[in-house]
């Protein structure tokens, strides 16, 4: 196990929320012992004392559940060291030449290229991994040119492209759910699947992250991703085994046969809008930060086929959005009706649907059954609430990292392959060829069609 992280941006919103939160999880649990250590790296002019401070604040705000004992342990095991993560000198101070390392780069993608040639520079040492996250360059070219830049550096087993999403306990049990049911495997295909809607609609709006969304939007910080991923655990055949090269092979093999969008598709099958004010919210436009001439999109939807044996006519639809009525976060899926029903001219049944929720976890079977003591129908739910797992998802995913176990994260051509899916859908909307609709604030989003 790699016993020392080492965070490069390691004072920003990815490390406060997320990182630390995930690290006093794994103390508390016992997978992490007296020899780990974590080093933050940054251009703030901190000392020791003033990181781990602010470490421990963001650890009482964002982890109040995990014990405190544990809490001080991480920020005791923490340092900060400030330097430039493009200077192979800089970093070479930091990293410790003899000892395996995790060197996260909670960066912005840009500078992905020149942080990862620092890193080798530097001298890591054998055995370390470079932990990449989302989303993996900006566009599918730079995908390839970072692919090539890492291949050339490091051993794809060195290298985590991580999403988080994918170490999501209710994520995890679509494949358990899909895959460990006779009763359900024989009718995932399209025969019997109409429709699967993978949904992350937020209430929230951006909550100060506008340096970061304004120059990314809602496809490529969600669809591209996160979705698309999860559209992989829905739609991929039956892996060998879980482990990183069967798990991926099949990942990958759905992105391939995702029918590219012609010009064409993407004005019918593609929306993009953004929130205006409402609900006591402002536009997106006048929210701090923003620069109205991005037309950043705040809602962003895709209706995907894809081509191989087991999905033909079936529709795919990745929807997000922000500042929305409710939160929404599930992976639907529709059955089609049944052929027949013999219930008289008034017999209705609602198609079954079986959902998984994401956020908070659950998973629920919508049926039809007849009423007491007669002969109509009424609508059944057979719904469970799947024990939370151990770890939150980073916790999770930096176990992995630790550990070296690549099977979460993302393989160089599964990467690429994402960027291809939505380049057409990038590519058409920057021709303004989809228009920008907008949404009022706590509304539902736009209008349907």
């Amino acid at each position: 196990m790699i016993e020392q992280l080492v965070i490069l941006g390691a004072t920003g919103d990815l490390t406060a929320r997320f990182l630390l939160p995930a690290l006093g999880a794994l103390r508390a649990g016992g997978h992490l012992d007296e020899r780990f250590g974590l080093t933050g790296v940054g251009r703030e002019d901190w000392t020791d004392d003033a990181f781990r401070a602010w470490a421990a604040q963001c650890l009482d705000r964002h982890a109040p559940d995990v014990p405190a004992a544990h809490r001080r342990e991480v920020v005791a095991a923490a340092r900060y060291r400030r330097a430039d993560v493009t200077d192979p000198a800089a970093l070479a101070a930091v990293i410790p030449p003899d000892r395996p390392v995790a060197a996260y780069l909670a960066l912005p993608p840009s500078i992905f290229p020149a942080a990862v040639s620092a890193l080798h520079g530097a001298g890591t040492a054998a055995g370390s991994t470079i932990v990449l996250e989302k989303p993996f360059g900006e566009s599918l070219h730079d995908a390839v040119e970072l692919n090539r830049l890492l291949s050339g550096l490091y051993p794809e087993p060195s290298v985590f492209r991580v999403d988080h999403f994918l170490a999501m306990p209710t994520v995890r049990n679509i494949l358990g759910v899909r895959l460990a049911n006779r009763v359900l495997e024989p009718i995932w295909n399209s025969a019997h699947i109409e429709r699967v809607d993978i949904v992350w609609d937020e209430s929230l709006a951006l909550e100060g992250r506008a340096a970061y969304y304004d120059g990314v939007g809602a496809l490529k910080d969600m669809l591209q991703n996160h979705l698309l991923q999860l559209l992989c655990l829905v739609a991929m055949e039956p892996p060998i085994s879980l482990g990183d090269r069967d798990l991926r092979d099949r990942k990958v093999d759905v992105l391939r046969s995702v029918r590219p969008l012609t010009p064409h598709d993407v004005v019918h099958r593609t929306r993009r809008a953004r929130y205006g004010a409402g609900a006591g919210r402002p536009a997106y436009v006048d929210e701090a930060g923003v620069d109205p001439q991005h037309h950043t999109e705040t809602f962003a939807e895709m209706l995907l086929e894809l081509d191989n044996w087991r999905w033909p006519g079936t529709v795919f639809r990745l929807r997000t959005g922000k500042a929305l009525r409710a939160d929404r976060q599930e992976v639907a899926v529709h059955f089609r009706p049944v052929p027949h029903l013999p219930f008289g001219d008034d017999g209705t049944a609602a198609p079954n649907v079986l959902r998984f929720g994401l956020q908070p976890e659950s998973v629920a079977l919508h049926l039809t059954g007849t009423t007491t003591g007669g002969d109509g129908l009424t609508p059944l739910t057979l719904a469970a609430t799947p024990d939370p797992g151990e770890l939150p998802a980073y916790g999770r995913l930096l176990l992995d990292v630790l550990n070296r176990d690549p099977a979460l994260s993302i393989r160089a051509d599964e990467a690429e392959e994402s960027w291809r899916v939505v380049t057409p859908v990038l590519e058409a909307w920057a021709k303004d060829l989809v228009p920008l609709e907008e949404y009022p604030a706590g509304s539902d989003g736009p209008a349907p069609r």
